[in-house]
């Protein structure tokens, strides 16, 4: 092979391009099956992107003040794969490229999300990438308004494909990015006019570019396999205030003549022959997973390429007075800061002090706007119900004209609410609650599901949790959102009872590191139930015996949420009928599986009559009431009419409860 000075710099460029290719082809014919077609099709725009403009330390992954990568179009993950083993990422091996698509690798199928190897995000699911990107430009937006563009100072890329922009998220998020005007947001597309099916003509007409133009974004239109008109494209895209799009019209894998532009160039069955002969053709080493030296040294010197700017980042932070260093150091690496539980605390005192009735989401919003001053972390996004969710309050609005506000106005847009909040969970600095109706938890499951699959600490809250709602009708009714919620993997769900429950439930939920929070609010007035002087948080572990029977318990009535009240007084009625009776509350179901055998016996009263009391569906409530135990709750979607009717209704009362009771004894 030729030595690197005998090669021109465009040459170079070339054949990095083609180092790509044929470590995505190499992994994709021992793994037996891959997407071929991002990889090949954009390999020299990810080699423009990462030669020439992306900040980034391999020795470093997690500096905080890198340009963040996200490849939306997930399944093109060889493309990523092949990016960070040339670059120099010491989890992205050789051994680990050749292991592609193999239990344990780091080459899963798809990304998964993993900073320390340089995987930004999990990608997949079409849509969600960019919306996380969105996310990221946000958190990067208010981070550099909050220390100064000497310390926050980088830009979020996102490699799209035609997927991620016919998804509906892609609107919400080409929408809201235009609104904001995200200067450091840049989409890249790739324009090859193949999906799946084949041709994008059999599914779609418009001018993509001319959406992104009327949203207000910056865009050009480029030959994607032009490595100098994507590298200027992305010299422009930088200096301009708008988010950017650059168009890139390639061709599908490009370099497996068989499949150029074909439907097939997706992810059609690869063979020996093809790899033959893009090596003849490109003058390729014929052994697999090999690289020429001077071309791997070229990705390497890529790899140092932003040394000096990462050593200056770390003279200009090592000279920030004590105070704002600390500050910075506990925000980017996700510590609380001292005193938080003293907020939370003083709440729940303060709630059991006051022993009066209170909405279930304004008391949410009042532990919030408590913690506000003490954690500017914290960000708000609600889609379009701000007044009745009561979760902004001193916040100032996050806009073009004010990055340093925290309340980011979604609009109706639940979808990219809940991938951007991900996105600015991922990105680091800044803690996210998405707030909305429960009804619209449905429009944020993707998201959902991602961030408790990511491991990602978002607080996902909801209002109007059931049929207390009242007059809105069964639409807005999530009779069966909480089953289907606790089924989630590595997702908390919190139903609190009152507001010292309320207080609780916070403190668990920035406690909460590892993962997702639902914090579902009641619409309704819930009475104040707690009146212990107790400082131990009784909802840690996911249920409790709120009151004890007088005697030996023959019957437990266990609820969350809204249902406690019913089952306390129902707890009377059965106590003066000489039947005694414990009322449990039960916070969180995972927090209290999670507890050991003999403390959830004690809780749930081995031998005795159990009774679940919820507004919604049955589904999961026989792992607590057992083969025998009785529940008083929803049969069905609800209906329309005042709180109190439609539980009388659908005999969610005290009388059904004593009733359901005293037939099992």
């Amino acid at each position: 092979m030729s030595s690197v000075s005998s090669l021109s710099s465009a040459e170079i460029a070339r054949r990095q391009a083609d180092a790509i290719r044929f470590l995505a082809v190499d992994a994709i014919l021992k793994a037996g099956e891959g997407h071929q077609g991002v990889p090949l099709g954009m390999a020299e725009i990810a080699t423009a992107l990462f030669t020439r403009h992306l900040k980034f330390n391999p020795n470093d992954p997690l500096w905080p003040d890198r340009d963040r990568f996200v490849v939306s179009n997930g399944h093109g993950s060889m493309l990523l794969y092949a990016l960070l083993h040339l670059t120099g990422y010491e989890k992205i091996s050789l051994s680990q490229v050749m292991s592609f698509r193999e239990l344990g690798s780091h080459c899963a199928g798809h990304p998964e999300y993993d900073p320390a190897a340089g995987i930004e995000t999990t990608t997949g699911p079409l849509g969600q990438g960019i919306a996380n990107a969105l996310g990221m430009a946000i958190a990067e937006a208010q981070l550099r308004a909050r220390f100064g563009s000497e310390i926050v100072d980088h830009m979020t890329y996102a490699f799209v494909g035609d997927g991620c922009l016919q998804e509906g998220v892609g609107q919400e998020v080409i929408s809201l990015a235009g609104h904001l005007r995200l200067g450091h947001l840049v989409f890249v597309w790739d324009d090859n006019r193949i999906t799946d099916d084949g041709a994008t003509s059999l599914s779609i007409s418009e001018d993509v570019a001319e959406r992104f133009r009327v949203a207000g974004w910056h865009v050009a239109e480029v030959d994607g396999h032009d490595i100098e008109a994507v590298s200027d494209a992305l010299a422009k895209a930088r200096k301009d205030d708008r988010p950017s799009l650059i168009a890139c019209r390639t061709t599908i894998a490009k370099g497996v003549r068989r499949l150029e532009g074909q439907r097939g160039g997706h992810s059609g069955k690869l063979f020996d022959t093809d790899r033959q002969e893009m090596s003849d053709r490109l003058g390729w080493p014929a052994t697999r997973f090999t690289v020429p030296n001077e071309v791997a040294a070229a990705w390497r010197d890529a790899g140092t390429r932003s040394r000096d700017e990462y050593d200056s980042w770390r003279r200009r932070v090592a000279t920030l007075d004590d105070a704002t260093r600390t500050l910075f150091g506990r925000t980017v690496e996700g510590r609380l800061p001292e005193g938080w539980r003293d907020v939370t605390s003083t709440y729940r005192a303060q709630a059991i002090a006051r022993k009066k009735p209170a909405y279930s989401i304004e008391t949410s919003g009042e532990v919030a706007s408590a913690l506000y001053d003490l954690m500017p972390d914290i960000m708000t996004c609600c889609a379009d119900l701000e007044a009745p969710t009561n979760h902004k309050r001193q916040l100032e609005a996050f806009s073009a004209a004010n990055p340093r506000g925290r309340y980011v106005h979604c609009g109706v847009r639940e979808h990219a609410m809940g991938s951007l909040a991900n996105g600015m969970a991922a990105h680091g600095g800044v803690i996210p609650l998405a707030v909305t109706y429960f009804a619209f938890a449905d429009y944020e499951r993707p998201a959902m599901r991602m961030a408790a699959l990511m491991g990602l600490p978002v607080k996902f809250i909801f209002s109007h949790d059931s049929i207390g709602i009242g007059k809105n009708g069964p639409t807005h009714q999530p009779v069966e959102i909480l089953a289907s919620l606790r089924a989630m993997p590595n997702m908390l769900v919190l139903r609190p009872a009152d507001a010292a429950e309320m207080a609780e439930c916070w403190e668990i939920m920035l406690d909460h590191t590892t993962g997702p929070v639902s914090l579902v609010c009641a619409r309704q007035q819930l009475d104040q139930l707690r009146s212990d002087t107790s400082t131990d948080n009784q909802s840690r572990r996911g249920a409790y015996v709120l009151a004890e029977a007088d005697g030996e318990r023959r019957v437990t009535l266990l609820a969350t949420g809204s249902e406690v009240a019913l089952a306390k007084e129902a707890r009377a009625l059965l106590q003066a009928r000489g039947v005694p009776t414990a009322v449990v509350s039960m916070p969180c179901w995972e927090l209290f599986e999670a507890q050991d055998k003999g403390y959830r016996s004690s809780v749930l009263g081995a031998g005795t009559v159990r009774v679940g009391v919820e507004a919604a569906m049955k589904f999961g409530w026989e792992r607590w009431l057992g083969h025998d135990g009785a529940f008083v709750g929803m049969p069905g979607f609800g209906a329309s009419g005042p709180a109190d009717a439609l539980y009388r209704h659908f005999n969610i009362t005290t009388e059904a409860i004593v009733a359901a009771a005293l037939a099992s004894l």
